[in-house]
């Protein structure tokens, strides 16, 4: 951590640091969970929902970047090992053993709530303490946020086509 940093910050860096490769073990789980859930994903709409999970990953991938970088600018050792991902991550990984489309986005749907509520105990923990965490922990919830929102609105569309579909038969 560099001199500045030091002196500006009124926190526990090693809880944070603690914190941070805690994040950094489930960005790169649900990095592993969308892509792998995507490619093996079947039933309907399954070529709508498959490029937006894929894009989903992306952006887990990306947030991971953001987390090593801080974790090294606090002086931090990032975890090393894909070992050591589910040790320290509070999010569980769910293998997509039902790759069927609905069993897919409620397995991602629950890994992004305890997304939401990793990246909101970041920036509480941070708020007015440490900025530049605090700024790229509401930056990740903001996207976090919204991937929650885009699985919502794909579980009520397939609810609605389900809908649909009973109508007709009827």
């Amino acid at each position: 951590m560099g001199r500045a940093a030091r002196e500006i910050s009124h926190l526990n860096v090693d809880e944070l640091i603690q914190m941070l490769n805690e994040a950094l073990s489930e960005e790169w789980l649900a990095y592993y969970q969308y892509w792998i859930g995507a490619r093996l994903m079947e039933g309907p709409m399954r070529s709508e929902i498959e490029p937006e999970l894929l894009l989903h990953a992306t952006e887990e991938l990306g947030h991971a970047v953001l987390v090593v970088d801080r974790i090294l600018q606090l002086g931090g050792t990032p975890v090393l090992t894909p070992e050591d991902w589910t040790k320290f991550a509070k999010c569980a990984y769910e293998s997509p053993t039902d790759p069927y489309v609905e069993a897919i986005l409620e397995q991602n749907l629950r890994g992004e709530r305890c997304a939401i509520e990793r990246y909101q105990q970041i920036a509480e923990f941070t708020y007015g303490k440490d900025h530049t965490t605090y700024q790229m922990a509401t930056t990740i919830l903001s996207d976090e946020l919204e991937h929650e929102h885009d699985i919502e609105d794909f579980i009520v569309d397939i609810n609605r086509l389900k809908d649909d579909i009973r109508k007709i038969r009827m």
